[in-house]
């Protein structure tokens, strides 16, 4: 079998380089990582074992290349520049999302109709450029054929990464899982980047207080989105959101954080910016999504300006 990584940061490497032990894997990202790991190869620590890795990677496809699978793993604000930029490719390609965020599955069938969806809840930290620490992992990945559906070729890429040594399930509803995901990353990513702290800090009762809120402007959102969760109310989830997913992932700093620390802008407006954009169109009110994304802007614009932090 044939991948291909699109947009490979911490996310992608990592599953680049743990594809790599069972089939053919190339990855495209930023020519100072990829000379990076030209001269000294991957390396990988933490809960996914670790160990060095040599896979082809490179700024851009090999010529006339051909693969059985593409996996998109860029930022969410990347996804439609990387669809224009390779479009050919993907047009003709089983074309996964691996990312953060709404709206990435939908961009990516602007250019092909076979888009599969998926749901990754593990925390990679990078450790210079050619190497990630796996810090967090709050429950298996995920794949299904997006908007739903499970069928051979999701089955086929499941079998692979489970080969790999990636725990992941196939999904007959990934937009549910989706869902499900953005709402653990609306809760705590952006509070995380904001306050400088690992997601263990925010069960603090005054955090705790923001996180109750964002999750039910967003349940209410979600709600009328059509999508079912796996949690019947806001607050069944807060409660497994607390007692479960908190304390799994109590060590990672938000990749948020790390956007904002490395000088990047966020995928805020594909979390909580996404609550606030159907919620308008819902008109259903989310007033602590919409600040939270204010808040992440204004880090954000700290480091245009160049205002000390």
């Amino acid at each position: 079998m044939k991948i291909l990584v699109l947009g490979a940061g911490a996310v992608g490497l990592s599953v680049a380089a743990k594809l790599s032990s069972v089939c053919d894997v190339h990855a495209v990202t930023r020519k100072q990582t990829a000379d990076a790991i030209h001269a000294k190869r991957f390396r990988l620590t933490g809960i996914w074992g670790t160990g060095t890795f040599r896979f082809s990677v490179s700024e851009s496809i090999p010529k006339d290349a051909c693969y059985d699978y593409i996996i998109i793993t860029a930022k969410s604000r990347d996804t439609e520049a990387i669809c224009r930029q390779y479009a050919a490719a993907i047009r003709a390609t089983e074309t996964v999302s691996l990312q953060n965020g709404i709206g990435n599955e939908e961009i990516i069938s602007w250019y092909t109709d076979t888009v599969i969806g998926g749901m990754i809840i593990t925390g990679f930290e990078w450790q210079g450029d050619a190497g990630v620490h796996v810090s967090v992992e709050a429950g298996p990945a995920k794949l299904g054929r997006f908007p739903a559906g499970l069928d051979a070729p999701v089955k086929r890429l499941v079998d692979c990464m489970k080969q790999a040594g990636i725990s992941t399930e196939g999904s007959a509803e990934i937009r549910s899982d989706l869902w499900a995901k953005t709402l653990y990353n609306c809760a705590l990513n952006p509070l995380g980047a904001v306050m400088g702290v690992p997601y263990g800090k925010l069960s603090q009762p005054a955090a705790w207080r923001i996180i109750n809120q964002i999750v039910r402007e967003g349940f209410s959102v979600i709600h009328a989105e059509g999508v079912r969760l796996p949690w019947a109310t806001a607050d069944e989830y807060l409660t497994y959101l607390r007692d479960v997913q908190l304390p799994a992932t109590a060590l990672h700093h938000s990749s948020m954080l790390q956007d904002i620390t490395r000088g990047r802008p966020t995928e805020i407006d594909f979390l909580n910016g996404a609550i606030v954009a159907k919620g308008t169109a819902h008109g259903i009110p989310t007033p602590v999504n919409a600040c939270i994304v204010d808040l992440v802007k204004f880090r954000e614009s700290l480091n245009r300006t160049g205002v000390p932090r």
